[in-house]
């Protein structure tokens, strides 16, 4: 089925990487204003017109940076996303350094809203820190714990909004894919943002999720591809987190033999595991999280590098992968 959100078609017809904005939200270790400002110029230069942020990343830091790029750009000419779900207020007991990740001062925290009123507040202070007058996609943020609050209270508020005009579409974003699945079915949502389950080393994301977007004209952005790092280099080990955490033996093993298949079909682990899902017809953009220029000019080089049909063969044909996006229909 046709996507059937004119916003997400436009994001689907782009076919370039999306700046994902977490790392200039200072995720695990900080920069200066300077570096990232100068991430999201290069990425403007090379062409990506895609930038996803939220209120989590940093407490409110990335969408800052992020807006003091954009909002000097022509408007029409990218889409912007941010997500709802965490109100960043004055912490109650502040603590010298944030606790969730990211390395910026402990002096705000965050508290989950899923509400109608929660929902418009945070589009409307996330409007305020990207100096920027409008978003063109919405995403629920991590309601893993939160069903019925985003169901009863922030869906029926983003269908609102949208059909108002105020946004231009709403999805999720999680780490899960069952629960995207639920919000397919269940809502009349437009996109989802799928973390970290259909990658080299997994699908499970296409198992149930994918088809069901297909099925029913839902975009899908995918993002975490690198697994947290054990995909992001040549040799795995030298970045051998999954999923946040140490890989498990197991997982370090796969990804070894992906990197040797990589390598004997003369191309780089990092390359294959970017270009993975794009060959995938169901999916709408792959995102990126980006730190500072050079990475930026890294990852588009990633997604140029050649990355033979004989490495795809090979991996199916070793057990690797389940099957080759490509010979998928969306």
């Amino acid at each position: 089925m046709p996507l059937k959100n004119p916003v997400v078609k436009r994001l689907h017809d782009m076919r370039t990487l999306g700046f994902g904005g977490a790392p200039i939200g200072n995720l695990y270790r900080q920069i200066d204003d300077d570096t990232a400002h100068a991430a999201v110029e290069e990425a403007w230069t090379l062409g990506i017109r895609y930038f996803d942020t939220a209120p989590h990343y940093g407490l409110g830091l990335s969408e800052r940076r992020l807006g003091g790029v954009l909002r000097d750009k022509p408007r029409d000419e990218f889409l912007l996303s941010t997500k709802v779900g965490r109100l960043i207020r004055p912490a109650e007991d502040p603590q010298e350094w944030d606790d969730e990740g990211f390395a910026v001062p402990g002096d705000r925290m965050r508290v989950r809203d899923y509400s109608p009123a929660g929902v418009r507040r945070s589009i409307e202070e996330s409007l305020e820190r990207l100096g920027v007058d409008r978003l063109d996609i919405v995403y629920i943020h991590d309601p893993d714990d939160h069903w019925t609050e985003a169901l009863e209270g922030a869906v029926p508020e983003l269908n609102r909004l949208r059909d108002e005009g105020v946004i231009g579409a709403w999805g999720a974003g999680m780490n899960q894919a069952e629960m995207l699945t639920r919000f397919v079915r269940e809502t009349d949502i437009d996109v989802v943002m799928q973390a970290g389950r259909y990658t080299l080393l997994e699908q499970g994301g296409r198992e149930e999720l994918i088809p069901e977007c297909a099925a029913r004209g839902v975009g899908v952005v995918n993002v975490g591809v690198f697994n947290s790092g054990i995909l992001a280099n040549p040799d795995p080990r030298s970045q051998a987190k999954y999923n946040y955490d140490d890989a498990p033996p197991a997982v370090l093993e796969k990804a070894e033999r992906l990197a040797a298949l990589a390598d004997a079909n003369g191309t780089t682990l990092p390359a294959a595991a970017l270009q993975f899902s794009l060959r995938d017809p169901a999916i709408t953009n792959v995102t990126l999280g980006m730190r500072t220029a050079d990475q930026v000019r890294r990852d588009v080089e990633l997604l140029r590098q050649p990355v033979p049909e004989s490495f795809w063969t090979a991996a199916v044909g070793q057990g690797l992968i389940a099957v080759d996006p490509q010979t998928l229909s969306a």
